[in-house]
């Protein structure tokens, strides 16, 4: 999906007529909070991912995928991240799973 987490929530409370009020009630949360979530200036606690999947009735893991790939997109975004950089990331990423894999079959 090609918004922002804050986007995102944004869409799903005006997709189920909720109110920025009522949304941030069912998510222990105060209205200002909410906002400033989908707005960008204030990230979405990951810990809240279950009552949210609960709220909208979504899938947990696409629902964390979607989480997890707009945190990563904000901080290549802030580090300016190159191409080739990312490349060496994944290489790195690549890496910790041979890693993994060899360590659990000890």
């Amino acid at each position: 999906m090609k918004t922002t987490f804050g986007e995102y929530i944004r869409l799903l409370r005006n997709e189920n007529e909720l109110t920025l009020t009522q949304l941030a009630a069912k998510l222990n949360l105060d209205s200002a909070n909410l906002s400033k979530i989908e707005n960008g200036k204030r990230d979405f606690d990951e810990k809240r991912l279950p009552k949210l999947s609960k709220i909208f009735k979504l899938n947990l893991t696409e629902l964390r995928n979607e989480y997890v790939t707009d945190q990563i997109g904000k901080h290549i975004y802030e580090t300016n991240c190159t191409k080739q950089l990312l490349q060496v990331a994944e290489e790195k990423a690549e890496y910790r799973r041979k890693l993994n894999k060899t360590l659990q079959a000890q």
